[in-house]
């Protein structure tokens, strides 16, 4: 059994609103954590308790520096330290949480949502693959939004295929922009969670920001920019070529999609689907892949995913 000591003060702070934060650090490894005094006692598999032991230290030493967390932040950080044992709480703090525009901070609450920011800082182009609500749409969005503002590119252009809509773009009402809005409301709600409304008008006024459907991609080189290809499934293989054949000089490209939901009509390929047996062995693209683990969204949503997950498995998947 070790022990180590911590300030009142300090574990508060670690156990959080009725103990949350143990029990929860407690349920991801195989250890039991209690308190005597100012005293910890850990006990339970060594690997674990020497896990414990690190997080621990780190998180004394960061209380000593002033650091404070949220319950929230902590298990967040625990969780990623209990999917990849190299990753530390000092990590979490100093390289985890960035704050895109100055509104919102940003951190990842995943060990593969933490590779995902880190593909997008190291590569020029990134492909997020996995279910919804894993973070791939906002994550990207909120890397675009800080290489604008760190002026590492001179604009934003988020981009979808719009293939729900299709001819039926037809029988909405207003202009052809009134008809897009709606279809690309989710990349906006990214933007304008990140950014004040005022600033997103503006640069959208400008075209600082562009929100348009992957069919007016067609024909242009797009440089010095950060590019954001979202629900990609519902590319076709011309599509997929077509928009990765735009990337012009000094841009960065992500590419988000969820295979297990793919609109197109039957018996066309997924774009998305094609790309990654044709880019694979391309050292300089990366590819991040999601489970339902990665889903932040609510708990049910998770549950939902991975059911969905195993009828697919026990059940021939149609062609698409």
């Amino acid at each position: 059994m070790k022990k180590l000591q911590l300030p009142a003060q300090g574990l508060n702070m670690l156990f959080g609103v009725q103990d949350q934060n143990i029990k929860y650090l407690e349920s991801l490894l195989d250890v039991h954590i209690g308190a005597r005094g100012d005293e910890l006692l850990i006990d339970g598999d060594p690997r674990d308790v020497e896990t414990v032991e690190v997080v621990l230290s780190d998180f004394s030493q960061l209380f000593a520096e002033g650091q404070t967390f949220t319950d929230k932040e902590l298990r967040d950080a625990f969780r990623q330290i209990a999917e990849d044992r190299t990753y530390s709480l000092r990590d979490y703090v100093v390289k985890g949480r960035f704050n895109p525009s100055g509104k919102k901070s940003v951190a990842p609450k995943t060990a593969n949502q933490r590779r995902y920011i880190e593909a997008m800082q190291k590569r020029d182009l990134v492909f997020g693959i996995g279910p919804a609500g894993t973070g791939k749409s906002f994550l990207g969005v909120a890397m675009a939004v800080h290489a604008l503002f760190q002026k590492q590119v001179s604009r934003i252009i988020l981009t979808r295929p719009a293939v729900e809509a299709g001819e039926r773009l037809g029988f909405l009402p207003g202009d052809l922009q009134d008809k897009v809005d709606p279809y690309l409301r989710p990349l906006y709600d990214a933007l304008f969670d990140l950014v004040d409304a005022e600033r997103v008008t503006k640069m959208l006024e400008k075209r600082i920001i562009e929100i348009a459907p992957l069919a007016f991609m067609r024909g242009r080189t797009l440089s010095d920019a950060f590019i954001i290809l979202d629900e990609a499934q519902n590319t076709t293989s011309e599509q997929m070529k077509m928009f990765l054949t735009r990337i012009g000089f000094g841009s960065k490209t992500v590419v988000t999609g969820d295979q297990t939901q793919i609109d197109l009509p039957r018996g066309q390929k997924s774009g998305l689907v094609q790309v990654q047996s044709i880019l694979r062995e391309v050292e300089p693209i990366e590819f991040v892949y999601f489970t339902e683990k990665d889903v932040v969204r609510h708990k049910l949503v998770q549950m939902i995913v991975r059911a969905y997950e195993e009828h697919s498995t026990n059940n021939a998947p149609e062609e698409n």
